[in-house]
């Protein structure tokens, strides 16, 4: 893959009810020749020690750990967020339903709970759906030098500044012939984009893509050749300026 484009692999929604389903798509994805990928941890579930012990494996295997919302649940009651949720994000996205100083606690709170489990502290957090929710000025107060949203990744550099790189995202989250044809679409010019400007494409695998409608499309891809990324990479970049 040394010479191909780059890619920036995760793996959503690791919470106690997907880790069979993580460990299969972790299995298919390493048997496609890729280092591991970027595990998007959900803190806020019935963690038991047993689980938690599994997610600490596959750290020791190589996945990068990252802070992936707390519940990922959440009752859409204001009209954007009964919007976003009817277009995209069903009822994941809960940073839409809480204000500014309710997801920065949020966000803090996620994080903490890794050290609490034994686990890397995360640098890097991606809120559920890429909903952000709020203003990127309220960045530098959080504990996070790299926030994923749904144009691309926010990063701190070494002065304190924060960057924004707008990175194509690539997905597979089907459940619906209108969904389908559209993330096809979008997924085939963004993937074209990202290859003609030498840019990163995210690549997001959701628990039940595998069983979902766009299934061989992620296989086609994942049998395709890239140049994987870590998040860690675009934080090194960051503050190299």
């Amino acid at each position: 893959m040394t010479d191909a484009p780059p890619a920036l692999l995760s793996v959503h929604d690791v919470m106690p009810e997907t880790l069979e389903q993580t460990e299969s798509i972790l299995q298919r994805v390493a048997a496609h020749g890729w280092s591991p990928p970027a595990l998007l941890v959900v803190p806020g579930r019935d963690w038991s020690p047993v689980k938690i012990a599994r997610v600490r494996q596959w750290q020791r295997d190589g996945c990068e750990l990252l802070a992936h919302g707390w519940h990922h649940e959440t009752r859409p009651s204001r009209l954007w967020h009964r919007v976003h949720a009817a277009l995209l994000s069903r009822n994941v996205a809960e940073h839409l339903a809480l204000d500014c100083h309710g997801i920065g606690d949020l966000m803090r709170r996620a994080r903490d709970w890794f050290g609490e489990a034994g686990l890397n502290t995360p640098t890097a957090y991606v809120p559920p759906a890429w909903a952000l929710g709020m203003g990127t000025q309220h960045l530098p107060a959080l504990p996070y030098d790299c926030v994923e949203t749904l144009g691309g990744v926010h990063l701190r550099g070494t002065d304190g500044r924060w960057l924004f790189r707008r990175l194509p995202l690539v997905g597979f989250e089907a459940d619906t012939r209108f969904r389908a044809g559209f993330l096809h679409t979008m997924n085939r010019l963004r993937c074209g984009y990202g290859r003609r400007r030498g840019l990163p494409v995210r690549i997001g695998i959701h628990p039940r893509d595998p069983e979902l409608l766009l299934a061989d499309c992620l296989e086609n891809l994942l049998r395709q050749d890239w140049t994987g990324l870590r998040y860690a990479d675009l934080q090194a970049q960051a503050a190299c300026g």
